[in-house]
């Protein structure tokens, strides 16, 4: 049987790669048990609740793996270790260029949350890993108003 969905999978192994993972993931969701970094592997994983923003006129969310690799050090700002229950809200992903090709990746969450991953080169892989389900409501936020 075919199904009704096309899932994700995303790499990014350059900057300009990773716009649609930031994109796609924006307004995903994680319990901070869902958080694992695996030192002797380099190996760092979250697993997600994304907002499906390419269906459209259908409300749907869609549980996702994020695989980065090559991972030197994982340093967090405003993120309680230790809540596994804890939940995130994931804005945006970006990377700060050091020494071609190594940086930091930083994931910037609701909250004021902040991980940042030093990583020797950048290398992440996306994947959607369940059929997607209805969600109650489409993400949005509040803009600021300019003064001028």
């Amino acid at each position: 049987m075919a199904r009704a969905f096309t899932p994700l999978r995303l790499s990014a192994l350059e900057t300009e790669d990773l716009n649609p993972v930031s994109a796609a993931l924006q307004d995903a969701v994680a319990q901070l048990g869902d958080f694992d970094y695996l030192a002797r592997a380099r190996v760092f994983t979250i697993g997600f609740n994304r907002y499906c923003w390419e269906a459209e006129q259908k409300k749907r969310r869609m549980r996702c793996g994020l695989q980065i690799a090559s991972v030197l050090d994982v340093r967090s700002r405003n993120i309680r270790r230790g809540a596994d229950e804890a939940v995130v809200n994931l804005l945006s992903i970006g990377f700060e260029a050091g020494d071609a090709p190594s940086g930091e990746l930083v994931l910037l969450f609701s909250g004021d949350g902040e991980l940042r991953l030093q990583v020797e080169c950048l290398d992440l892989v996306l994947a959607d890993v369940s059929d997607p389900w209805s969600a109650v409501s489409r993400p949005s936020h509040e803009r600021e108003e300019s003064g001028s």
